[in-house]
């Protein structure tokens, strides 16, 4: 492994309307991904006030956030990202979501490094687009899966 890092707390948005998922549309050497909004927790940030702070920044919203869904874990070195950084160990709360009434997402004030814009996907069409983590597109798309918390270390 690389330089040792410490573990980071993240925080993501589940945000479903009219069967589409939100997400931030980012790009890379590999082309165009897409993600859930959110981001790291800070010092005496709680998990909430973290990701209402990230949906601010990335889609420039204001959110509810509801109930934890899924908490996976992400070791770089286990997976396709090794050889570019094999030292991240991320753990990834991911929270459903609802927009403020009157909220339009958009790029924020603070994107990503590698965001380009924000985009609706259709849920029913989520194995079609590199979206990460991959295994969470099958969660997504089978509501019958809502008791399955913790995901272990995925991409």
């Amino acid at each position: 492994m690389g330089k040792l890092r410490k573990i980071r707390n993240s925080v993501k948005a589940v945000i479903i309307e009219n069967n589409e998922l939100l997400t931030i549309r980012c790009e890379d050497k590999n082309g165009v991904f897409y993600m859930l909004p959110g981001g790291g927790q800070q010092l005496y940030e709680l998990m909430p006030e973290a990701l209402a702070r990230e949906c601010r920044e990335e889609i420039n919203c204001e959110v509810v956030v509801g109930k934890l869904l899924f908490i996976r874990e992400y070791r770089s070195d286990n997976h396709e990202f090794a050889e570019e950084d094999d030292s991240v160990h991320q753990i990834d709360f991911m929270f459903r979501c609802s927009l403020k009434k009157g909220s339009v997402p958009g790029i924020g004030s603070l994107p990503d490094p590698y965001q380009t814009g924000v985009e609706w996907l259709d849920i029913s069409r989520l194995m079609e687009y590199r979206f990460y983590p991959l295994t969470l597109r099958e969660y997504i798309m089978d509501k019958s899966k809502t008791d399955y918390i913790y995901m272990g270390d995925i991409n």
